[in-house]
Formats: structure tokens, C-alpha cells, sequence
């Protein structure tokens, strides 16, 4: 027993002096090992940290980024009333989080899952720490699975956030969405109701009951099935969710109506062919098969479908002689 005690106590003392020959790990280092952006700023927004997941995130250096202000950086023009929202919950001594629309060096935007707290002397506010990540990576694993297109907006309908559905479903870009408003992608005859819709959701949490509006698709309108969750005092959305898919009730009759015309159709054309052969049968006392082929073979020999064929001669077109006499 003794023996082992000592070998503790030895390899203790060896690792104690080894921590006592290596420096003490500063904050920056700290701050520099995260994986989520952290930038520092003062009172006016002015950057004094950019650490390296910031450069990855928004792409300028910490080089380029300290000492300029962090609204020319990266907060976009729709994100500026947030931006606001924020200055004044942390001069309350409140820290912030949720997700709005950041600008990237090459301009482009993302929605950022964004933490700010403030840096107080002596009860005053001195500087603001954030810290950033991209909302869309996060939120993909679990929507990119979805059928449904979702979309984050703010209670003003501007969306902030667009799934990866929302390409595929409707043929909407979905980084062309970020900052842009909800409303001019609805038919102008449904936007009176989207917008009362809207001001319901907006006043009242939660879930609420889904309705249909026709929304541009591609290059037409189309019916969809859009629900919305009102999740603006959610601290890690602030925002009003909208999921959207084709609507069920108006594929289902639009297929009916589909094939209701369908065999409309191939019923007058088949009514039309028996009406052009009843006439030659009339006609030229010949068999009704017989009377067929000579409506199939005149349609090949002039490249016209059967149908066109037997329509011009009902019409009273002399298009097929009748036989010659032996």
C-alpha cells in the first residue's frame, strides 16, 4: 500500500510542476477556441474583437473588422429596428438572443442565431459581447427532411429564415428570400385575408389553424396550405414561424378535374371517329372496319391525327372519295 501512495503522490507533484512551467491560459485564447463567432464591440458598435470564427462566418478579418462599426460590417438594412431592440434591452441590463438576418463580407445574407450581453463599469454600459452562428446550419438537419417549406418571419411578414423546401416545392431561391417581405409571393386577391390573418397571429402565441392562399410558383399561382406559430417571445426564433406545402384539399381536386377533362376529351374524340365512320358506312355501304382504315391510312398519308380527320369530314369536308365503280 505504501509503495502505490507514494507513486501517487510522486506523479501528482510531476503534474503540478508541469502546470506551474506553462502560462496560464489568457481570455483571448479562450475566446479564439470557440467554434461560435465572438466579436466585441463598444457602445457604438465599433469592433474591438473579431476572433477566428468570426472571420469564418461573416468573412472579414479580424484585421479588416476591428476598429470599423459592426453595422457596416454585417447588420443589414431589414435588421436595423432588431439592432435597435437590442441597444435598448442591454442598456436595461438585459442581455438579447434570437435570430435575424446578418450580411456576409461578400454581401450576401444569413439568418444568425445571435446571444449579446453587455460589459458594465460601475453600472454603466461600456461594450457589448456577441455571440453568432449560422441559424440555417443548425436548423437544416432538421428541416431539410421536412416536405413542408418553412419560412421565419418578423411580425412585420419580412422572412428572415427560408428552408431548403422552399426550392423544390415552389421554386423560390432561398437565400433570395432573407430580407425580403412574405406578402408580394401571395396573390394579390388573397392578401387582404393574409394580412388579417397575419395581425391575429402576430397578436396571439402559439399555434394557429391553417389556411389556403394561392402563392406564386415557378412562374404560376399555385394552392398552398400555409400554418403559422407565432414564436416572437421565443428567445432562440423571435419570430413567426410559417410552414407551407402544396394544398392537399386543391391537388386532390384540381387531379379530379384533370381527369375529368381528360376523359371528356377521349370521349368527343371517340364520339367523333364513330360519327366520320358511321358516315362512310352510310356513305359507301362498306363494313365499319373497313371504314376505319380508310380513316387511318388517310390521316397517315397526309400526317393528320385520326381525330382531326374524322372532325373535318363531320364538318362536311369531302376529304375521303368514295370508292369508283367497278
Amino acid at each position: 500500500m505504501v509503495p502505490r501512495i507514494a507513486d501517487a503522490v510522486g506523479s501528482g507533484v510531476g503534474i503540478m510542476e508541469r502546470m506551474a512551467s506553462v502560462p496560464p491560459i489568457t481570455p483571448a485564447e479562450q475566446l479564439d477556441a470557440l467554434g461560435q463567432a465572438v466579436i466585441t464591440t463598444d457602445v457604438d458598435g465599433v469592433v474591438q474583437y473579431w476572433n477566428p470564427a468570426a472571420e469564418q462566418l461573416y468573412g472579414w478579418t479580424a484585421q479588416e473588422a476591428v476598429g470599423r462599426n459592426i453595422a457596416t460590417l454585417a447588420i443589414p438594412d431589414v435588421a436595423q429596428e432588431i439592432g435597435a431592440e437590442i441597444m435598448a434591452a442591454l442598456r436595461d441590463g438585459v442581455s438579447w438572443s434570437g435570430g435575424f438576418p446578418v450580411r456576409r463580407k461578400d454581401g450576401s445574407l444569413f439568418p444568425a442565431l445571435v446571444t449579446d450581453a453587455g460589459i458594465y463599469r460601475d453600472g454603466s454600459l461600456v461594450g457589448i459581447i456577441g455571440v453568432s452562428t449560422n441559424l440555417g446550419s443548425a436548423l437544416r438537419p432538421l428541416l431539410e427532411r421536412s416536405t413542408d417549406a418553412a419560412l421565419v418571419l418578423r411580425h412585420d411578414a419580412v422572412i428572415t429564415y427560408a428552408s431548403p423546401a422552399v426550392d423544390l416545392l415552389f421554386g423560390w431561391d432561398q437565400d433570395g428570400l432573407m430580407g425580403s417581405s412574405f406578402v408580394p409571393l401571395v396573390h394579390e386577391d388573397d392578401r387582404s385575408a393574409l394580412t388579417t390573418l397575419l395581425e391575429n397571429v402576430v397578436a396571439q402565441p402559439g399555434v394557429h389553424a391553417p389556411a389556403e392562399v394561392r402563392v406564386r410558383a415557378w412562374h404560376d399561382w399555385r394552392w398552398a396550405e400555409v400554418a403559422f406559430t407565432n414564436l416572437l417571445d421565443d428567445p432562440s426564433v423571435r419570430g413567426v414561424v410559417c410552414n407551407l406545402r402544396p394544398s392537399p384539399a386543391r391537388v386532390a381536386r384540381e387531379q379530379a378535374e384533370l381527369r375529368a377533362r381528360q376523359l371528356e376529351t377521349a370521349l368527343q374524340s371517340r364520339l367523333v371517329i364513330e360519327l366520320a365512320k358511321g358516315y362512310l358506312v352510310g356513305r359507301d355501304g362498306v363494313a365499319p372496319d373497313d371504314a376505319f382504315r380508310s380513316l387511318r391510312d388517310y390521316a397517315r398519308a397526309h400526317h393528320l391525327r385520326i381525330h382531326e380527320v374524322c372532325r373535318r369530314l363531320v364538318q362536311g369536308e369531302p376529304l375521303i372519295p368514295p370508292p369508283a365503280e367497278a
